[in-house]
């Protein structure tokens, strides 16, 4: 029995007349996180966690959706669904379906390091599981977040004493979210971009406890926050906007700082590699603990990955999805 199956709307269940993240206009959509490659507009209703829907009402606008708590089980037709952390970003899930003892699980975008802020991922047990492969070779393992935080407030304390504005560029939620709680601020204030701060807003407004930021508007003087960090959305690095505040460096944070040839091109003085996003031994791990023997690889490295899956025991095949995962652009996706 095929319970989920790819079709050019998005991943479909026949036995509950639903989709999960579907990219064309559906009357029932599972949405996993509010990320923009997953939760679209133009959908009758929606089912998420609670702490997704204030994110995906504020980018959508008014959408009739209901909120589903982690581990929740529903019936939809004769399907059985439930919700599981998937340690993306606040509030992100993977979606568990069942029919007649047959378990899929479609885990959207994960990570499987805990990161202070997101719900921890939780593998679930499955026969046939869905992954990303954003990040899907082994050149990408990730270094803890605890190093990569004390290599990122010693470039922001480095460039407070010599007299510059350090900049930040990440996505607006999730990793930016991430960073703030990373970040020493007894170095300096933190500085953000309307981006930014509108999510800070939602999410501070659900429970979500952040450091305190400024906000930039047009009134703000940049001599009045010496030492500042100022987070923003990767377009905004090197804008006429950020070149208001003077002596500057920026820096990027993604995953994609891993390779040595991204670094170069792109245009920042510093890369620090931190992504929302499995590493390869994550990905290999939330398999691994899945049990699935079936695999279904998106977005990302999909035949590369998907091939070693084969040559490694597993039953494994690409499907079509218009999922990006992270992006060197920042705001395009996420």
């Amino acid at each position: 029995m095929t319970i989920l199956t790819f079709t050019e709307r998005g991943i479909y269940c026949a036995a509950g007349d639903f989709y999960i993240d579907p990219w064309r206009p559906v009357e029932r959509a599972l949405i996993t996180h509010g990320h923009a490659d997953h939760a679209r507009s133009g959908h009758g209703s929606y089912l998420a966690t609670p702490a997704a829907l204030p994110v995906m009402r504020h980018r959508l606008g008014k959408i009739t959706a209901e909120g589903i708590a982690y581990g929740e089980s529903r019936q939809i037709g004769e399907a059985r669904v439930s919700f599981h952390p998937a340690g993306h970003v606040p509030g992100s899930a993977q979606i568990r379906v069942e029919v007649g003892g047959e378990v899929w699980v479609a885990s959207g975008d994960y990570k499987t390091e805990d990161d202070g802020l997101s719900e921890a991922f939780t593998p679930q047990k499955c026969h046939h599981f869905i992954t990303e492969s954003t990040f899907g070779l082994p050149v990408f393992r990730w270094q803890s977040q605890t190093e990569v935080a004390q290599a990122l407030n010693a470039w922001w304390a480095e460039c407070a004493a010599a007299g510059k504005t350090a900049f930040l560029g990440a996505y607006a939620l999730g990793k930016a979210q991430r960073l703030m709680h990373m970040l020493d601020p007894d170095i300096g204030p933190i500085l953000t971009h309307g981006a930014v701060e509108a999510t800070n807003k939602v999410l501070r407004a659900q429970g979500l406890r952040l450091p305190d930021t400024v906000p930039v508007t047009a009134q703000t003087d940049p001599k009045a926050h010496k030492g500042a960090l100022v987070l923003a959305p990767p377009s905004a690095l090197g804008s006429k906007w950020a070149r208001k505040f003077g002596p500057q460096e920026s820096a990027f944070a993604s995953g994609w700082m891993q390779l040595r040839g991204v670094r170069r091109r792109r245009a920042g003085d510093r890369g620090f590699v931190i992504s929302d996003h499995a590493d390869w031994n994550g990905l290999l791990g939330a398999i691994k603990d899945t049990g699935a023997e079936n695999i279904y690889v998106t977005h990302g490295y999909t035949d590369i990955f998907a091939r070693y899956l084969n040559e490694n025991g597993w039953n494994a095949q690409v499907v079509p999805t218009q999922f990006e995962g992270e992006t060197l652009e920042g705001e395009a996706t996420e």
